[in-house]
């Protein structure tokens, strides 16, 4: 069992917390030590009238229990009074919950502008105003913890809630929204969709169901979210009954209905490509609108029929490629995770993501890309180091294909001593042209920097700083002295700077080196094995830097953080505590396993 989580010095404003579920948290979070401002103007679930005893016995009850509130009457739409209160009594807000809500349920044809503004200024605009007036106070303290109350009828729509329903769906966006702008200032927003008794539900479902719909079951939940070691940010959670779960979109691959950026299309291409429109079959959720973008981004390159790379490779594997490259990169029938990666007989056969990074690698030391790129500079190849890597899977892998790699060199950085190469790369499933996984791989040329090149570009992928705090779990496993020699059939990457002593003693290294993608298939089976129950089909994408080289033979430790669906993570000799995978990061499309007594 974790450490009590616990409020002390923190100050929490609760709109609508006389009762039901506001009036759950307040009790809650004053008897795990905040200071709590009881907003609620006393008025009817329709949002008439006004009762200042409502606020008022919730503030006594804590008090007589030991703990610390103050009572608020204003209405959410002054949201800065609100917030004055906490400032006033106790000089700070440290957490906002935004909880006030009114019914008026009316079917669409029958609903008047007035039924339909009183609830969206209640919910929505009563929300923002309270949320904006809490703002500077988070930004200039550098933490704020924001949580919105949605609903299934915002989520799934309900009959005769034409109004209450799109204002829940509006509070999403808005949080949506407010968690990328937060998040530098350490402001994270997150919505909950409590099913709970309250005035609002008590003559509206059955007695019986209502008497478990119990407000107290939804409230821890709620501190959670708002408790300073949740990194949680921009999700929407439900809950009910003692039960919780995240929601998010997600969106069907779709369909290209034009073959060309020149071709217009007609309404029956879309009839006649509809199914593959909806077939939700492999959907996928995205994280943020830059994600989105790229995706439109690819289908605008997609359009061209005149579209020219600088590399193309081909290749055809089989079980036994896909068995031994996880053979190379430290899988082992031991471990029952690993088992799927091992044996073409398993019921869940199935290829380790990274398998497919190798064909960026082995297209960058095979071609003349490197040595086109810098055309006035020498260029030898144990100079060359693989410096980070992106890599996205788009379609499921298969354990059998026939597939092409197409390199395009995005951009040629001048860093000074060193030159940066970037190059995109995509894989296509040859037998139906299915674009499989996509990928950056960054070259850095020792010393060939100099040359008067740009800097920077707008295609650089960041890394992302670790967590700041010790990591949820570490995974530690040996290499073995032949697994460069191991890793270089599984790989096709025969570059001598990772066997011939000669070759790498050119480079600077006193022994031949491992891979760094060697290094990186530890990881990511760790991570997967963690996180994912060995599912490789949870695994979105990665970025990671290579920090340093590894030996044959040292020990690695792979050092991970989770932070929802992105796990953290970072590599580690462990003989000389060296980092050699830095500011790395693997995106799960869900975290399937969960570590038993732990925080994650």
């Amino acid at each position: 069992m974790a450490n009590k989580l616990r409020f002390d010095g923190k100050v929490v404003v609760i709109t609508g917390a006389g009762a039901g579920l506001g009036k759950a948290y307040a009790l809650l979070f004053a008897s795990r030590g905040a200071k709590v401002v009881i907003n609620d103007l006393g008025g009817g679930r329709h949002g008439d009238g006004s009762n200042t005893k409502v606020a008022d016995t919730v503030v006594s009850e804590i008090k007589q229990s030991g703990g610390e509130a103050v009572a608020n009457y204003d209405n959410v739409l002054e949201g800065e009074k609100i917030v004055q209160t906490a400032i006033n009594t106790y000089g700070r807000i440290d957490i906002l919950v935004n909880n006030a809500g009114i019914l008026r349920d009316k079917t669409f044809a029958r609903m008047s502008e007035s039924d339909w503004d009183v609830i969206h200024n209640v919910h929505v605009k009563g929300s923002m105003k309270t949320t904006q007036a809490a703002w500077p106070y988070f930004r200039k303290q550098k933490y704020g913890k924001i949580i919105f109350t949605s609903s299934n009828s915002g989520l799934y729509g309900n009959f005769g809630q034409a109004n209450y329903s799109s204002a829940k769906m509006a509070l999403i966006g808005l949080a949506n929204t407010l968690a990328i702008e937060g998040q530098s200032s350490g402001i994270y927003t997150n919505v909950i969709v409590p099913t709970a008794g309250s005035r609002l539900t008590e003559d509206i479902v059955p007695p019986d169901f209502f008497n478990e719909l119990k407000p107290e079951l939804i409230a821890p939940i709620v501190l959670w979210l708002c408790h300073e070691d949740c990194s949680e940010n921009g999700s929407i959670i439900e809950s009910a009954l003692g039960w919780a779960g995240k929601c998010h979109l997600i969106r069907s691959n779709g369909c290209i209905l034009r073959s060309n950026k020149n071709e217009l299309i007609n309404p029956e291409a879309v009839q006649d490509n509809w199914g593959k429109i909806i077939d939700m079959t492999n959907a996928k959720h995205y994280e943020s609108i830059v994600d989105v973008s790229g995706e439109l981004m690819n289908v605008i390159e997609s359009f061209s029929n005149k579209k020219q790379y600088d590399h193309v490779i081909k290749d055809t594997y089989s079980n036994r490629d896909v068995i031994l490259y996880a053979l190379s990169v430290g899988a082992t029938v031991e471990n029952s995770c690993d088992y799927p990666y091992l044996y073409e007989n398993h019921e869940n056969f199935s290829v380790l993501p990274t398998f497919y990074i190798i064909y960026g690698a082995w297209g960058a030391i095979s071609s003349n890309m490197l040595t086109n790129s810098l055309p006035n500079r020498q260029i030898n190849l144990a100079g060359v180091v693989h410096g980070e890597q992106y890599f996205k899977v788009l379609k499921n892998i298969p354990t059998e294909a026939t597939v092409e790699t197409r390199f395009h060199i995005q951009a040629t950085l001048d860093k000074g001593k060193n030159a940066m190469i970037i190059i995109k790369h995509e894989t296509f499933d040859t037998n139906n042209g299915d674009k499989i996984t996509e990928g950056q791989l960054v070259g850095v040329v020792i010393g060939a920097g100099g040359f008067g090149g740009p800097k920077n570009s707008q295609y650089e992928i960041p890394i992302v700083p670790l967590p700041k705090r010790k990591p949820d779990i570490s995974i530690t496993q040996s290499t073995s002295y032949d697994q460069a020699a191991l890793y270089r059939l599984g790989s096709h990457d025969f570059n001598p700077l990772h066997i011939d002593p000669n070759i790498s003693q050119m480079g600077g290294y006193e022994k031949p080196i491992l891979h760094g993608l060697c290094s990186l298939g530890f990881s990511t089976r760790h991570v997967l094995n963690t996180f994912a129950d060995g599912d490789s089909q949870l695994f979105d994408s990665m970025k990671v830097r290579f920090s340093k080289p590894v030996t044959p033979g040292n020990t690695l430790r792979t050092d991970m953080w989770r932070e929802g669906n992105r796990i953290h993570f970072e590599t580690v000799i462990l003989e000389t505590g060296i980092q050699v995978i830095t500011g790395a990061y693997i995106d799960l499309k869900e975290v399937k396993y969960r570590l038993p007594n732990s925080r994650l």
